[in-house]
């Protein structure tokens, strides 16, 4: 089965191929649609839990919002020394790229503040590459944290528009949308994933890759759902290995030229499967852990990115 060049609106045919055919005959057309779009290029990602917990936002998949009873630790923004540190450790690591995440919704003032002023001494003193994740912001500030030195900006538009009421009903699928595109008009980079295994269905985890590819977003993140005890999704099954591995080429087909990440959830779904959801057309990943979840150590992941490189170099 043949993709025709820039080819992504997936009907007939093309998306029967990638929805019935066998994995492994995806995950060769996603390898070779990566090898020729992105080459051989990894990306490594670490973030900071900047500010934790008592978000008033209803993100049913969420451990930190205030609607749920969960384990994670709650605390206000971290200071700027904090963050600072937290971004020479990153780049110790090997990170290309440094994440500054917090709860909730949108920054106040002060909270910006202290976060511009990191930004600046980060981009000038420690020489990483420095992302946000800093909820619905205007242009306005979003333009202040690219002039101290913001690459990109980071808002997942989580799921499908269809689906996107099943799972938040604090705020609209619009307003994701509209965060993405004032970061663009700002001038910043765009990192713009979420969440597969909420229930969604094959249709609306592609009509989530072609709203990306519209957008025309720099990075999409995975993220492979770990139903969290207290979360209204404590019971949700889990996705399988062959389903992640799918949905991953089904993005890389889709996307073709932009940066894949395996998120949150690559270690307990995919199992002794990691390097194959980089087969699949995957070419970044984060390290170091997650918002509220330990990742593998960072040794465990070095050697995991020098086996698919070879693995690529085949």
């Amino acid at each position: 089965m043949k993709i025709k060049e820039q080819e992504y609106i997936l009907e007939g045919a093309d998306k029967e191929f990638l929805l019935s055919a066998p994995l492994l005959e995806v995950v060769s057309l996603a390898n070779k649609v990566r090898a020729e779009s992105v080459g051989n290029e990894f990306e490594l990602c670490n973030i900071i839990n900047a500010k934790s917990g008592s978000c008033s936002e209803d993100c049913k998949f969420c451990a930190q919002s205030s609607r749920h009873k969960t384990d994670t630790p709650t605390y206000g923004l971290k200071s700027k020394a904090e963050i600072i540190a937290a971004a020479r450790e990153a780049k110790a690591i090997g990170a290309k790229k440094f994440g500054i995440v917090t709860s909730g919704n949108g920054l106040d003032e002060s909270e910006l503040d202290t976060i511009v002023e990191a930004i600046s001494e980060i981009t000038n003193d420690v020489g990483i590459a420095v992302c946000g994740s800093l909820g619905a912001l205007e242009k306005e500030p979003l333009v202040r944290l690219k002039n101290a030195g913001l690459v990109r900006y980071h808002h997942n538009i989580e799921t499908s528009a269809n689906f996107y009421p099943e799972i938040v009903t604090t705020h609209s699928f619009d307003e994701r949308v509209k965060t993405i595109t004032a970061a663009k008009e700002a001038g910043l980079e765009v990192c713009s994933g979420g969440i597969i295994g909420m229930g969604e269905s094959w249709q609306d985890r592609i009509d989530m890759a072609l709203l990306l590819k519209e957008l025309d977003v720099d990075s999409v993140p995975i993220n492979l759902l770990m139903p969290i005890a207290g979360t209204a999704m404590a019971d949700m099954e889990v996705i399988s290995c062959e389903d992640a591995v799918r949905t991953i080429c089904i993005f890389r087909v889709i996307l073709r030229d932009k940066t894949i990440k395996i998120a949150a959830g690559r270690e307990a779904i995919l199992k002794d499967f990691q390097a194959l959801g980089f087969m699949a057309g995957a070419n970044g990943m984060l390290i170091g852990g997650y918002l509220t979840v330990k990742g593998r150590s960072i040794d465990e992941d070095k050697q995991l990115v020098k086996e698919v490189e070879k693995l690529w170099a085949k």
